[in-house]
């Protein structure tokens, strides 16, 4: 073949090549799983993981597709860090604090007892240093994290029998999520970690004598009300719970810079929507239960008191010992005790005229 003829079919394969390239992304598709730790029935808190896979199908124009499957189909519902890590799911969606187990600085990533709020966390992580500090500390988890939502501060849970004062939680088997049973515990109660769609079951039974979850709305969908009437507040260990998506590493990474790009976008969607929800559908939902014979209760003094004494004391212990959970908290107190100082001549004052305001 002579020089000409070479550069002749030189010139066409480049041609076909550089025609086909389009061709072949056009059709490429996208298929994940996305494993939550809740039941399909919690519209607001699995909710956001509909949410997010319905905003990625749509910026995408179909083309980026996540099916999402309730804790349990896929995995246990508290198995969803290992399914990530280990690539058998390329997505989960759940509450990072299941997991202090692992590692006691998982428990940031959602609430501490006496932590930040909503409205703090989100700042942490969006303008402050959370987001950094956690992409650093699950990098050895192959995973890449993004905010998937807040509850905002929630009750503190139903009751068989009334807590009347510090004294009446010893003792006391109670399901209550994450980090805040190591303070149950050293204020004398027994916590258990059970998955919200078995928690009726085992109040009803009598397994346990008291159970938080979130808040009015989603308490009411479960139930609790009919085996347990006494419903406390607050959630001193939820001043603002903040779910996650979790994203394995190496998926993170095999997508194209536009496709990262709607994966965080989606993710900060479904944030800010399920936040919103609860704040729109828990004030009905609280003067049903009202209505139907939930007694609503403040904890006594004595009980905040000795939570919030005992929880200060867990984390001067973790800072002598744990040096990831040392090196998130400094950030995260520093960060914590400027935003009291704002929100305190702001929010604060101005939420509390208009709680006493008659409207």
């Amino acid at each position: 073949m002579d020089r000409r003829s070479i550069i002749k079919h030189a010139g066409i394969a480049g041609v076909l090549a550089a025609g086909a390239a389009p061709a072949v992304h056009a059709q490429a598709a996208i298929r994940w799983r996305l494993a939550s730790s809740f039941p399909k029935a919690l519209d607001t808190i699995y909710g956001a993981a509909e949410v997010f896979a319905q905003k990625v199908n749509d910026m995408s124009g179909g083309k980026f597709s996540i099916s999402v499957h309730p804790g349990g189909e896929l995995m246990p519902a508290f198995g969803v860090v290992d399914g990530v890590q280990q690539g058998t799911v390329e997505a989960a969606h759940t509450a990072p604090y299941y997991f202090h187990g692992k590692n006691e600085a998982f428990a940031m990533g959602t609430a501490i007892p006496f932590g930040l709020n909503s409205r703090q966390l989100t700042a942490w992580y969006y303008d402050g240093n959370g987001m950094k500090l956690f992409r650093e500390f699950y990098d050895q988890f192959n995973i890449v994290n993004f905010p998937g939502g807040n509850t905002g501060a929630q009750m503190g849970g139903w009751y068989r029998k009334e807590i009347k004062s510090a004294a009446d939680i010893n003792g006391l088997k109670m399901r209550i999520g994450g980090f805040a049973g190591r303070v149950l515990t050293r204020m004398g109660g027994v916590p258990q970690n059970i998955p919200g769609g078995e928690i009726y079951q085992a109040l009803e039974k009598g397994t346990i004598d008291a159970t938080e979850w979130v808040g009015p709305y989603d308490d009411e969908k479960l139930g609790f009300q009919k085996v347990a009437k006494n419903y406390y507040y607050p959630g001193w260990w939820e001043g603002g719970a903040q779910l996650d998506f979790y994203i394995n590493k190496a998926a993170f990474n095999a997508l194209s810079k536009e496709n990262q790009a709607i994966v965080e976008a989606a993710a900060s969607y479904a944030h800010t929507e399920m936040q919103a929800r609860y704040d729109a559908r828990n004030p009905g939902a609280l003067k049903r239960l009202v209505a139907g014979g939930a007694k609503l209760l403040p904890f006594p003094k004595t009980v905040m008191d000795l939570a919030y004494k005992e929880s200060m004391a867990l984390y001067t212990e973790l800072n002598d010992t744990k040096p990831e959970w040392k090196k998130i908290y400094a950030d995260y107190s520093t960060f914590r005790k400027d935003q009291n100082l704002w929100f305190r001549f702001t929010e604060a004052t101005f939420d509390r005229y208009m709680q006493s305001a008659k409207l």
